[in-house]
Order: structure tokens, then C-alpha cells, then sequence
């Protein structure tokens, strides 16, 4: 039974990757799948930015702490979210991190199905990483960049691994 989630104890975080750009069609695949992600009350509040060329890929890695892979990543594609757009009516709530959460988890899912390794890097909720990469992609003002998924062909392939943990599992209520 365990072969039928195999292809998603595959996804690891990778963050090194070999000098081979990723083609169109897969790009194209990989957004799709970003895309057919749930969202609260269908609003798909997400944007998404693919970013190839070098110069600005250099400039990610600068400006993001933990983005130093984005030097030799041939991808990066940033997931961001409208709030407005994501607000429900009824209750004023907006689950634009949720949706776009989702969004960012299919993209890296689809980019292990392809043979290809990605890592999520945070942006959100920290404001000052929100802001220079706001000024950098020149996003808009209402628009809210979630994070960046550092995408190329991985330069070694890891063991799928689970972080199952069994005492994370409660029946019916939370017990212990």
C-alpha cells in the first residue's frame, strides 16, 4: 500500500542542482499543478512569478538570507497571494496563506514527479524579506509574496524519507 504514496515520500528539500535549465513544458506542468490547488470558497487569490534569468535568480540569493542556492538554480518561482481577493465575504477572513501554502506545496510536489528538487524558502510573514522582494519583482502593493521554491535537476538524488511520528497521532481527541 505504502508504493501508492511513494512518489510523495520521494519530495525532499534539495539545494543543490546541476547547470541544465528546466524546460518549458515542465515549467508549464509545474504551474498547472500549483494551480489545482484547493483555495477557500475557490478564490485561487495566488500569483505566481518564474524567474529564469540569472541576474535576477543572483539577486534573489543576495537579498533572501537562506536563498544562496538560487546562485546555481536554473528556476525559481516566487508564490504570492491577493488577501483581498482571498477575503470571504461572510466572515471578513482571508486564507491567502492557506490557498497559496497549498499552491506552493503542489508546485513542489509536481517538481519531484518530474525528476527535478526544489526547496521552499520563506518569505512571509517576515516583512522585511516581503519588502525587498516586493521591490525587487516590482510586485504590487496589494499583492503579498509568500515565498520562493528554488527549482532545477537535483545534483544528487536523496532516499525518500517519511517524518512520521506515531505519538503525533491522537484518535478522536487530542490525548497526551
Amino acid at each position: 500500500m505504502e508504493e501508492r504514496v511513494s512518489w510523495i515520500l520521494k519530495r525532499r528539500s534539495i539545494r543543490r542542482y546541476k547547470a541544465k535549465p528546466v524546460e518549458e513544458e515542465k515549467i508549464n506542468l509545474l504551474m498547472k499543478a500549483a494551480m489545482a490547488a484547493p483555495s477557500a470558497a475557490n478564490r485561487q487569490p495566488w500569483h505566481f512569478i518564474v524567474v529564469t534569468q540569472r541576474e535576477i535568480l543572483d539577486q534573489l540569493a543576495e537579498v533572501h538570507p537562506y536563498a544562496k542556492m538560487l546562485k546555481e538554480a536554473p528556476l525559481c518561482v516566487v508564490v504570492c497571494g491577493d488577501p483581498e481577493e482571498a477575503t470571504s465575504k461572510n466572515s471578513g477572513l482571508s486564507y491567502w496563506v492557506q490557498d497559496c501554502s497549498a499552491a506552493m506545496q503542489n508546485l513542489l510536489l509536481a517538481a519531484s514527479s518530474l525528476d527535478l528538487g526544489g526547496v521552499w524558502l520563506g518569505v512571509h510573514p517576515n516583512e522585511e524579506r516581503e519588502k525587498v522582494i516586493k521591490d525587487l519583482l516590482k510586485i504590487p502593493e496589494k499583492i503579498r509574496p509568500l515565498g520562493l521554491a528554488a527549482i532545477g535537476y537535483p545534483e544528487k538524488e536523496k532516499k525518500p524519507n517519511t517524518h512520521y511520528r506515531e505519538e503525533r497521532v491522537h484518535g478522536e481527541v487530542f490525548e497526551g
